[in-house]
């Protein structure tokens, strides 16, 4: 399948790799006014204008299925590209060098390590619900957002340790303050669901948007 052209919405090609049901993230590109498809294979990507990576499950069974489908090189070719690209919660994590998940090697694409919340400090983990996240970045993904008080949906055992700060775009506490999103170039990734978090998940979706 090739995505169809469609000159007034952006298109927006979204990764089905096999991994759970991906259609509420579907619906929420196209509530902000995406022509949104999902794709199965790296040959419809021809025609997408951005790329979405909404992982999710265990990175172990996530990676498996990317080398097998090629979308492991896709990705990366993709961001290497500076191409629009957005992950969402494990999309964001395989995009790093190592997870502590399985001992799994992530995509390698940015370095850093893919971290456990430690247990025995009083935390539930999975991390799950509703969290405020810290931003200071003037970065066009956070118009009409306010730091620290904006909520959004969490659920997640692992959070990502980025080798450079400068990727961090968001930070989230809970416990200690972990990243909870990034950015680089055009490649944005967020810890938290966008599509979950109502209002202003979508606002960082339509915030996307306007970028391409």
């Amino acid at each position: 399948m090739h995505i169809s052209a469609d000159t007034t919405r952006p298109s927006v090609a979204v990764i089905d790799y096999g991994m759970g049901n991906l259609r509420s993230v579907l619906r929420a590109w196209e509530h902000v006014g995406a022509d949104a498809r999902l794709v199965a294979s790296p040959d419809a990507l021809t025609q997408a204008d951005a790329l979405v990576f909404p992982g999710q499950g265990a990175i172990v069974d996530t990676m498996r299925l990317l080398q097998s489908t090629g979308f492991d090189r896709a990705i990366r070719s993709w961001v290497e590209a500076d191409k629009p690209f957005f992950g969402i919660c494990l999309g964001l994590q395989a995009l790093f060098s190592h997870s502590e998940e399985g001992d799994t090697q992530g995509l390698g694409i940015f370095k850093g390590r893919v971290r456990r919340f430690p247990s025995g400090k009083g935390l539930k983990i999975p991390h799950m619900g509703w969290n405020a996240v810290h931003f200071s970045a003037d970065d066009p993904l956070v118009e009409g957002l306010h730091s620290g008080t904006d909520q959004f949906y969490f659920v997640h055992s692992y959070y990502v340790e980025p080798e450079d700060a400068a990727l961090a775009l968001f930070e989230t506490a809970y416990g200690d303050r972990f990243v909870s999103g990034i950015r680089s170039g055009n490649c944005y990734a967020t810890q938290f669901h966008p599509e979950k978090s109502q209002a202003k998940g979508l606002q960082v979706y339509r915030n996307f948007l306007n970028l391409l």
